[in-house]
């Protein structure tokens, strides 16, 4: 399991000079995704977010402040940390344990395979997002462990990231110290946190869900 740490900004064609200046381009891909939740937000309340990207599934799932910090720095407030659950069985039991009416016959079935969905059904679980993404990837001369990632969403937006991924345990601090550095170099703007794709989407798209979030500052 690791724990990816990211910061979002907004890109222009200034932007994208600057990342082909300190960077290198390592492919362009295409990826369609679909999110799952229950009809009352059981999982997104929690900041939990369960995605299907082809036929593999992630589970994002929010960790705890960093160690040490009483109060978010601005590195902190700006940055997001997830741990990343790409195993599905494990995946399975993870919601179970969120999901409050998860049926007690689930507790003692058989864990789901990738070829096996009647789980969602299982768990009230149906899409509530799907998109396609077409995504432009650079390494960073000179800074080990930092990708930037260029993502134009195929409902109009588009947004960069700066991502770290730390193994579970590993020096999260550390992480962000690359990804302020990172955006330095960049001449990104780190006054306030840029909306991700999901944001976007659930903004235009699930107005309800949108505002149910925002009150209970999970967006």
């Amino acid at each position: 399991m690791s724990v990816e740490v990211e910061q979002k900004f907004l890109f222009d064609s200034d932007t994208l000079k600057a990342i082909e200046d300190i960077g290198d381009c390592v492919g362009q891909k295409r990826f369609h995704d679909q999110y799952f939740d229950t009809p009352d937000f059981q999982l997104t309340l929690r900041d939990v977010w369960l995605r299907r990207r082809k036929r593999s599934w992630e589970l994002k799932c929010p960790i705890d402040p960093v160690k040490g910090s009483a109060e978010p720095g601005r590195e902190q407030s700006l940055c997001t940390r997830y741990k990343e659950i790409t195993s599905l069985p494990e995946i399975y039991q993870r919601v179970k344990e969120v999901i409050k009416d998860a049926r007690e016959d689930c507790d003692a079935d058989v864990p789901p395979s990738d070829e096996d969905d009647s789980w969602l059904s299982k768990l009230k679980l149906c899409c509530f997002a799907e998109f396609a993404t077409t995504r432009r990837s650079f390494t960073l001369k000179g800074e080990d462990g930092v990708k930037i990632d260029l993502d134009q969403a195929d409902f109009g937006y588009h947004v960069g990231e700066i991502e770290v991924l730390v193994p579970e345990g590993g020096d999260i601090q550390s992480a962000q110290e690359k990804i302020r550095h990172t955006a330095q170099r960049l001449g990104l703007n780190q006054e306030r946190r840029v909306e991700g794709k999901m944001t976007a989407y659930l903004k235009r798209y699930r107005p309800e869900q949108y505002a149910i979030l925002l009150s209970a500052h999970v967006l």
